[in-house]
């Protein structure tokens, strides 16, 4: 029998845990789950044989080092800032991990000790990061593999409320963490590079400079720059490329509506707000508007953002409560991203019967034989409930499987690494299709530079 150790039962840990015990009889295999809460993780269990929940607290170190020395292989679905401890014990006890987490500096530096013990710790393997990686190096290997030269690469993707359970003015309700969503775009500036040339959108401008996407069936959608789009330009291997750009998608009026708050202010998370436990929603809101002897703080909120009354902009703000005298904040010492959050929550959680949807775009601009060719590939995924939501299986079925490839053998090349390599992504793509992650390839005009129209 073979021990799987998943730390963390949270959302994302759904469909991971049910994949494995699915295979868990015909591979052999003993799923623990381990939670600081052990009724958590008995719920993600239900009962199943081959399975055991315990609880586990990962600062108690001997309590961790006594799960960890007891697996086969360690997935760790705790918040990447968690992921460094549980790293090391898996190099003390010689334990390939497994995390959905961008690689940290800490992670990277064990690299040489995992080559040096045969180990290997693949992270970047969920959604994104993950599926982009993979569904990126499989167009841009095949690519290159028929001679061509990449001069465009583009990837978006976003977490969205499904069409059909998509009924407010913001088309947006919270499928991940509602504070990432908040604080997006902050900490500098978004840079990316376009037709060789470098470019930058400071916080202050970055929701008013969207890209435009149609997805057949699904409709239109805006993307807005990520922070870093160059991160992956030396890891993919498109270091001379001439536009590289990675994006955030929403639906169409997402973006400019978002924008009002960050011209205000309600997105700072620098400073705390005083008194803000007792502080009511249209209080929160009066802050960041100037003082008037008469003007209400509608009036107000409509000439410091120009509002006309029938925009569809001012319906939005009053769709989130934001005027409402009656609701207390209670929240204290908060933010005011904090306290935007809460008000936020409010309005844009998921409701029982609602469903996500997760939509993954690529272009990739390149040249062949003397000719400009485009190909856009695109994914969409909608969630089967509150349990199974598109999030979670994005996030969690690549996890799954690539720690059952590992554990089987089928990826051997040891070292801290995320999924770039033939070997890593091609199996793992390909069982995806089998759950609805599926991505649709197409031959299109080529968009990039034309020095005929200059």
């Amino acid at each position: 029998m073979r021990t799987i150790l998943i730390i963390g039962a949270g959302r994302s840990a759904s469909s991971l845990i049910r994949y494995l015990l699915l295979k868990s009889e015909s591979e052999n295999l003993h799923i623990v789950v381990a939670d600081l809460s052990l009724a958590l993780a008995e719920k993600k269990i239900n009962k199943q044989p081959n399975a055991t929940p315990i609880a586990l607290n990962i600062f108690d170190v001997e309590e961790r080092k006594a799960a960890i020395e007891k697996a086969s292989i360690v997935i760790s679905m705790l918040p990447a800032y968690l992921h460094i401890e549980i790293a090391k014990d898996c190099l003390q006890f010689k334990k390939h991990l497994v995390t959905a987490s961008y690689i940290s500096d800490a992670m990277m530096e064990l690299d040489e000790e995992a080559r040096k013990n045969n180990l290997i710790f693949m992270n970047e393997i969920g959604l994104d990061p993950g599926i982009d990686h993979m569904s990126a190096m499989k167009v841009i290997d095949e690519i290159r593999s028929k001679g061509g030269k990449m001069l465009l690469f583009e990837s978006f993707c976003g977490g969205l409320v499904a069409p059909e359970s998509d009924n407010n003015l913001w088309n947006y309700k919270f499928t991940w963490a509602p504070r990432n969503v908040v604080l997006a775009g902050q900490g500098g500036a978004a840079k990316f590079i376009q037709e060789g040339t470098y470019k930058y959108i400071p916080y202050g401008s970055l929701f008013r400079r969207t890209e435009f996407l149609e997805v057949e069936g699904y409709g239109k959608f805006e993307a807005y720059s990520n922070r870093d789009s160059l991160k992956y330009r030396s890891i993919y291997g498109l270091d001379d490329i001439l536009t590289l750009y990675r994006g955030t998608i929403r639906r169409v009026g997402f973006s400019k509506a978002w924008n009002m708050f960050v011209q205000l202010g309600m997105t700072d998370d620098s400073y705390i707000m005083e008194d803000s436990e007792n502080m009511s929603y249209r209080q929160f809101t009066n802050s960041f508007l100037p003082y008037h002897p008469t003007d209400s703080v509608e009036i107000k909120m409509r000439l410091i953002l120009k509002i006309d009354q029938d925009d569809i902009m001012w319906d939005k703000l009053l769709e989130l409560d934001l005027f409402n005298p009656n609701k207390k904040v209670n929240l204290p010492n908060a933010t005011p991203a904090q306290i935007l959050e809460k008000i936020l929550t409010d309005s844009w959680t998921l409701e029982q019967d609602d469903k996500d949807m997760i939509v993954m775009y690529h272009k990739f601009g390149y040249e062949l034989n003397g000719e400009k060719k485009q190909i856009d590939s695109k994914m969409v995924c909608i969630g089967d409930d509150q349990t199974y939501t598109a999030m979670a299986k994005t996030v969690g079925l690549p996890v799954a499987i690539a720690t059952l490839l590992i554990l089987n053998g089928k990826i051997t090349t040891p070292g801290v690494q995320l999924p770039i390599n033939k070997e890593v992504y091609l199996p793992i793509l390909d069982e995806l299709e089998s759950y609805g992650v599926i991505f649709n390839e197409q031959n299109m005009p080529y968009f990039g530079y034309n020095p005929d129209l200059f």
